[in-house]
């Protein structure tokens, strides 16, 4: 019997990235997350101090990180964890996650960048998360490369269309800074995604459906929803104890959620729904913890509206002119006078320290594991 194409029963009701990895490679694939030592422009003086004030500032000191370890041990640990978490795995994405990953000289970017892919047959490919500020051609150009064997995918904190909520944020970049990273992207081979948050005080309904229109207007392949939280250690976090802030209901939350998917392209992957924190850290709101329950209500309240992402998206919709705004050069000077990446300086006493250790009778070295 065929079906009948207004039939809607069994649809997915949004492009979900864990169907559009199957997809391409064919099984499971999984990130695992990779910590160079990298920090901010918002947090060393290049364009703002202080960070996101929904960031806790620690986590971009790596002297105050958990101890780096070399891109190998990250992998070889994060491999076997979610091997154990999953039935079966059949790839990795190394994941290049906390702080601004493409905020060093291209050559220390290629030689880490590297590290990763060649670590093991089963890295499929490569995520980056970066700042749309922080990404000069060079840096694409060197993606673009990479793109040419692998999969790699760059991750933009766009997080609002709305200068002033990147103001209130502290990120000290523009909406401008993303519209001329996109348009530097066009015809290059690699993924692109942008990270939003909703539910930032101040801003309206109107203005969060701005942003999911925005969406489609700049051309991303992928988005990444994120619900504003605090944690313990910041700005925000200080604000929301005190009282001077309320974040979002979680029924409100799922509402903004799924009218964001609707106005956004239906063949946008949808990478997250949700964001969280460690428990120990989270201050609000708690629902956040409960993840898979969230993304289940989301998709039954979708299902209840017979509603599907991108069925209220409009193709010829124009958002309002926005000025292209290049990297800083106060980036750019402090890319090209930084030192080597704490990672490198972690890998050079690893190895220097199994070299001894390869002298020392009775002892030994898995060199599978050397990166």
């Amino acid at each position: 019997m065929k079906r009948n194409p207004s039939d809607t029963r069994g649809r997915a009701r949004f492009h979900a990235f864990g169907l559009a990895l199957r997809q391409r490679f064919g099984g499971r694939v999984q990130r695992v997350s990779i910590d160079a030592g990298f920090t901010c422009p918002n947090v060393d003086g290049a364009v703002a101090r202080g960070g996101c004030n929904f960031c806790d500032n620690r986590s971009f000191s790596p002297s105050r990180r958990v101890r780096l370890a070399a891109v190998a041990d990250q992998l070889t640990r994060g491999m076997a964890s979610l091997r154990k978490r999953y039935k079966r795995v059949d790839g990795f994405i190394a994941y290049f996650q906390p702080a601004t990953n493409t905020y060093a000289p291209v050559e220390q970017l290629e030689e880490v960048y590297r590290l990763a892919l060649a670590h093991s047959p089963e890295i499929v490919g490569l995520a980056i998360g970066t700042r749309p500020d922080c990404v000069p051609d060079e840096v694409f150009d060197l993606v673009d490369s990479l793109a040419a064997d692998s999969y790699v995918s760059v991750e933009f904190g766009m997080q609002s269309r709305h200068d002033e909520t990147l103001a209130w944020m502290n990120r000290a970049h523009r909406h401008g800074h993303m519209v001329d990273a996109m348009n530097r992207c066009r015809g290059r081979r690699f993924e692109t995604c942008a990270h939003v948050i909703l539910g930032v005080p101040g801003e309206t309904e109107d203005q969060m459906m701005h942003t999911a229109r925005a969406i489609g207007v700049l051309g991303v392949d992928a988005v990444k929803l994120h619900n504003l939280y605090a944690v313990r250690g910041t700005l925000l976090g200080e604000q929301v104890e005190a009282g001077e802030i309320r974040l979002l209901e979680r029924g409100d939350y799922i509402r903004t959620v799924i009218e964001f998917l609707r106005r956004i392209p239906p063949q946008v992957i949808v990478e997250r729904v949700s964001g969280d924190a460690p428990p120990d850290y989270l201050i609000e709101p708690r629902w956040c913890l409960e993840k898979a329950s969230l993304r289940r209500d989301i998709e039954l309240e979708m299902e209840r509206l017979d509603a599907f992402q991108g069925d209220r998206f409009d193709p010829d919709w124009q958002d309002e002119p926005v000025e292209p705004l290049p990297t800083p050069e106060s980036i750019l000077r402090q890319i090209a006078t930084r030192g080597r990446l704490p990672v490198f300086k972690v890998q050079a006493a690893r190895t220097e320290s199994c070299s001894q250790s390869d002298d020392q009778p009775g002892d030994s070295f898995d060199n599978s594991s050397a990166s």
